[in-house]
């Protein structure tokens, strides 16, 4: 049966459809979040953009979204794909290691932003549950923007996944000890709660085990049939049933889904389903920023811009502070804290949910969550621009925190090593062998600290920021190393090198041999492809398996990297050859 034009369906799918068509690659040409062009849309087409015209303009009906409750399904479903997929990238022995970063920070970042919050609102004139309510509920993070941003691996991922992860699976503790605090509340919600947790220990307990059964032959029989479809069945199939379990007892979806993806992730067959669910995720967080961008009411906003600027300051500035100090005493690096604290310093859409509680319970006024509402709503805006203010800060931090007897060791008569990762640290040491001095240098305080645990001499700091070139002397050096992955940088820097020192040496890591031929045209010594350099090692091995004398297959090795090199440079339209460092005479050495 044909659906009318003036269809809700329609007029909604073309809008999110739309959105994401457009919103997706404008924001990444431009290099900018999409999340903030998502919100941005439902800013426009939700009823206090352009939906407000609808009455007088009709043809706007198709263009915008006039009822924004139709599409909240659609945006809880993107969180619980979004949290799955977050769960395909852990593993139980991972969470297990992770235990003490999620209830030990994790708690006291919740625990100590909640209570500094709720005390300036009790001394504002709040009530003593109001303001409990309202501080645990602007302590929460938001989980589905912080983790995309952020990930779950490396210094910054680990440690926001652990405060995050705390945050979502203290959510129901939270709004049931509000229900406790009602003026109708008491024992009867301290038996809930307790009943929920019971409950919810032992249903999470039957799912793992069920899902370590189950799951690899219900994934199995998916992957025999070789139907794409199936296997997308399968596996909207577990994370809806997780997530209606979970909610059916109390808890909330999000653990369901977590718990979905962890299971997932111990079976062979994580990699399928994480590529399989991919745009599914992507399309339905869409959904969810849009619905964010829709709550904002313009009139609201301007009649009460004053308070709300007041409101979302204090609370970032209290969350950052809080979160930023706890890492610090945690040992976590002075750059990696300050990154995080301002991630996670907006409120998230967890805030929503607890509001909702509080003012469901009585304990804040219609008006007063209406307020911390909107207040929620810009912060989600702000949570992207806050990352990106906090990954800035941290590099300029960096450089600050390079040690000032580093700056010393980084100086002189010797070869500086610019990134020290697995490549940089081979290099080192065959300078070590030979007895060649050096100095390494990287942006990453965790490799620099493991690198120096290890006894490599390398020191802290950012070569990107303005300034660093000058402070490490390069024309002092021997020679200069790159090693960094990231072929832009190295290009840019190789250039920048070469027209400040005309006869340094600069020996560049190169993915391929454009890659490589891009250096050379920059002003590279010499490029080092790893994609030739790892064939020309497997034939030599070959070579010497099948029983040839190690000493031709060597010198034929050489005169393959040779003839190699010398296209390169005829790619790279060179007139000359490459400036290299004359050895050292014996006497040098």
């Amino acid at each position: 049966m044909a659906l009318p034009l003036e269809s809700v369906g329609f007029s909604d799918a073309l809008v999110i459809l739309g959105a994401a068509g457009v919103v997706i690659p404008a924001f990444a040409r431009l290099r900018i979040s999409p999340v903030i062009g998502f919100i941005l849309v439902g800013m426009l087409v939700g009823p206090f953009g352009l939906g407000r015209f609808v009455p007088q303009v009709p043809w706007l009906y198709h263009v915008t979204i006039s009822n924004p409750h139709s599409i909240e399904p659609f945006a809880e479903l993107g969180i619980i794909l979004l949290l799955f997929s977050i769960g395909l990238e852990l593993s139980f022995g991972r969470l297990w290691a992770m235990r003490r970063r999620v209830f030990g920070l994790g708690a006291a970042e919740l625990i100590g932003c909640g209570a500094l919050l709720a005390v300036l609102f009790w001394l504002s004139g709040t009530s003593r549950e109001g303001a409990l309510g309202l501080g645990f509920a602007l302590a929460l993070s938001s989980t589905a923007l912080v983790l995309p941003m952020a990930g779950t691996g490396g210094p910054v991922g680990q440690r926001a996944f652990g405060m995050l992860l705390f945050e979502d699976l203290a959510l129901v503790p939270i709004i049931f000890a509000l229900g406790a605090m009602a003026p109708h509340g008491g024992e009867g919600a301290a038996a809930e709660i307790g009943r929920t947790l019971l409950l919810g220990v032992i249903v999470i307990g039957f799912l793992m085990l069920l899902g370590r059964v189950a799951l690899p032959r219900l994934f199995a029989q998916a992957a025999r049939t070789k139907s794409p479809e199936l296997f997308l069945a399968a596996s909207l199939l577990v994370v809806i049933l997780a997530s209606v379990v979970t909610s059916a007892i109390g808890l909330s979806p999000i653990v369901g889904a977590l718990l979905a993806g962890v299971l997932i992730a111990e079976t062979d067959y994580h990699g399928e389903v994480e590529h399989i669910t991919e745009p599914f995720k992507g399309l339905a967080l869409g959904v969810f920023l849009i619905s964010i961008g829709m709550s904002l009411d313009f009139n609201a906003v301007a009649h009460q811009w004053l308070p709300l600027l007041i409101a979302v300051t204090i609370v970032v500035v209290v969350k950052a502070i809080v979160t930023g100090l706890l890492l610090k005493l945690g040992g976590a690096p002075r750059g990696v804290a300050l990154e995080i604290g301002l991630m996670m310093a907006a409120p998230g859409e967890t805030t929503l949910i607890v509001l909702s509680a509080a003012s469901a319970a009585a304990l804040i006024g219609p008006a007063t969550a209406a307020f911390w509402q909107i207040v929620t709503a810009i912060g989600l805006i702000l949570t992207p621009l806050l990352a990106a203010a906090g990954r800035a800060l941290a590099r300029r931090v960096a450089v600050v925190e390079v040690d000032p007897a580093d700056e010393e060791e980084a100086t002189g008569d010797r070869a500086l090593i610019i990134g020290f990762g697995r490549v940089g640290r081979l290099v080192a040491q065959m300078l070590d062998e030979h007895r060649l001095p050096y100095t390494g240098l990287d942006a990453d305080p965790d490799t620099v600290k493991r690198a120096r645990e290890r006894g490599y001499k390398v020191a802290f700091g950012d070569i990107a920021r303005p300034g660093m070139i000058d402070r490490l002397e390069f024309h002092r050096a021997s020679a200069v190393i790159l090693t960094m992955d990231d072929p832009v940088q190295s290009v840019r820097l190789t250039r920048t090198l070469r027209e400040r020192y005309p006869d340094l040496t600069i020996v560049a890591r190169a993915r391929d041999p454009n890659h490589a031929a891009a250096l050379y045209r920059a002003g590279a010594s010499d490029a080092v492809p790893e994609t030739i350099e790892s064939s020309l090692q497997l034939s030599e091995a070959v070579l010497c398996d099948l029983g040839l004398a190690a000493g031709p297959v060597i010198a034929s090795i050489h005169e393959k990297r040779s003839q190699l090199r010398l296209k390169i440079m005829e790619m790279a339209e060179l007139t000359r050859e490459p400036l290299l460092r004359r050895p050292r005479a014996p006497e040098e050495v």
